[in-house]
């Protein structure tokens, strides 16, 4: 059979079963769709998480105050407040390996400056976060070890809280009341934008975590640390150094479970790629 009569059997074919064939058209459709759909997904969910540790810095070990839930990685910080100063002292003198350490404390809470006024979170950090976390400034100047010790009234903002209080203003050497103290800002973070789960990184306050203590947060214990380990091939060494000090310095007995968490950048970042699996697994089953 001749090629042009093949054409006029099939298109025949395909006027007398009219709606057979657009059902059949539409189910083509619908599945390529899908399947382009759930690579996107996929694609998406990858560089989402890739984003998210990145922002978390190199070679970074975080420690939650409180102990895992039984659904594993915890994804917010622990209410229990069973980190001490002490602790992160500790960690800086007696593990092998560690360049830097950040102990951390935070709250949400309204900051103010002439009549306008902003809710947003306030962290309260050691002077070696920024380097941690790989966040530089965009103006001005992080605060000092020296401000850390002396629990100075300083801090650095973020853009989108400089612009909900300051407008198009410079807010470096201008006053922000927090909680009704007075805090002189140093500097302006550079913009991060929105994390992978959709939070402005930039609608943030960062100042001494011993200011934070005193006079914003309140009360003598930690939430968490950040950690940063000078060699990537050193970090589940670190881990487990730092999981056996914690526990000999809270006098947790063998057998029973760890009052904080411990968890690296490679365990979280395994946790949110096979998190982003399941739903991609989820969509394609639909």
């Amino acid at each position: 059979m001749r090629v042009g009569s093949t054409f006029n059997v099939a298109f025949r074919a395909l006027r007398r079963n009219k709606m057979r064939s657009v059902l059949t058209a539409l189910g083509i459709i619908i599945g390529v769709g899908a399947v382009i759909a759930m690579v996107g997904i996929g694609n998406g969910a990858k560089a989402q998480v890739e984003a998210q540790i990145a922002s978390l810095g190199q070679n970074v070990i975080l420690i939650f105050s409180g102990s895992t839930t039984s659904s594993g990685i915890r994804t917010g910080w622990g209410g229990a407040g069973t980190l001490k100063i002490e602790d992160a002292e500790a960690i800086r003198r007696e593990v092998p390996g560690v360049v830097a350490v950040s102990e951390e404390v935070r709250s949400i809470t309204q900051v103010a400056a002439g009549n306008q006024n902003w809710s947003t979170q306030v962290l309260g950090e050691s002077a070696e976060y920024f380097d941690i976390r790989q966040w530089p400034l965009a103006d001005g100047a992080p605060f000092t070890p020296q401000d850390v010790r002396s629990a100075n009234k300083v801090c650095v903002v973020g853009r989108t809280t400089a612009t909900q209080i300051y407008g198009n203003e410079n807010p470096v050497g201008q006053i922000l009341r927090i909680k009704n103290v007075p805090f002189v800002i140093t500097g302006v973070l550079t913009p991060k934008g929105l994390s992978p789960q959709g939070v402005d990184q930039d609608d943030i306050v960062i100042m001494p975590y011993t200011s934070a203590m005193k006079r914003v947060v309140g009360g003598t214990t930690l939430r968490g640390m950040n950690v940063q380990i000078g060699d990537a091939t050193e970090m589940s060494a670190a881990q487990q150094q730092i999981i056996a000090l914690l526990r000999q310095r809270h006098n947790i007995r063998p057998g029973r479970d760890d009052d904080f968490t411990v968890r690296t950048q490679q365990e979280i970042a395994e946790a949110a790629t096979e998190t982003a699996k399941v739903m991609t697994l989820l969509l394609g089953a639909i």
